[in-house]
């Protein structure tokens, strides 16, 4: 019990004792006291009331905010798993290609290897076809030369009379002999001249 309704009670409990004139006006003054108790009372409880409701959906506002705060927490987890998801398959291709790369960069080195081996054979063979060119050139002359010679060898042949053959196995004097044998000479040089030499 509240103590003004306590002390109202006292009051009324009192009242038979006190005289009839102070007790008429002592119940009036307590009944505007207890009025005005009753309507405070009405408004506390009311006040009271809209305390309870505002506590109500102050409660009811604070349930929603801790699931938005359990919802919040849950898509922070998500998204950091997301990032670790996403991160993790970066790294993953960014290392799948540093491997392709190192594997370009050997099969690059390779081929510019063997490019640098076959320029360097290429001038090789080039420098020996040129070499050959000019060999075949010579044994062209050469054997344009023998050719000139074999023909002058058969010339003389050709041109040899019974004179020249009895003359020329002659025995005393041999001097023939010896002029064909200087010429057949001259001819085997002019022919060993010709020879070609790798």
């Amino acid at each position: 019990m509240r103590p003004r309704t306590l002390a109202f009670a006292l009051a009324l409990a009192a009242s038979p004792f006190l005289p009839a004139a102070a007790a008429d006006s002592e119940a009036d003054r307590l009944r505007e006291a207890l009025r005005g108790a009753i309507t405070q009372q009405r408004a506390l409880e009311d006040q009271r009331a809209a305390l309870q409701a505002k506590l109500t959906e102050a409660d009811a506002v604070r349930a929603k905010l801790e699931g938005q705060v359990k919802a919040a927490k849950a898509d922070i987890k998500q998204v950091e798993k997301a990032h670790r998801d996403a991160v993790e398959e970066f790294n993953q291709r960014l290392t799948e290609r540093d491997q392709t790369l190192e594997k370009w960069k050997a099969a690059y080195e390779e081929a510019a290897d063997v490019a640098r081996a076959k320029d360097a054979e290429r001038a090789k063979f080039e420098a020996q076809a040129a070499s050959f060119k000019a060999g075949l050139k010579t044994c062209k002359a050469k054997n344009t030369e023998l050719a000139r010679i074999g023909r002058e060898l058969l010339q003389h042949y050709e041109t040899a009379n019974f004179a020249d053959l009895a003359v020329a196995s002659e025995p005393l004097s041999g001097v023939r002999r010896v002029e064909i044998q200087n010429l057949l000479q001259d001819y085997n040089d002019k022919i060993l001249d010709q020879k070609v030499t790798p």
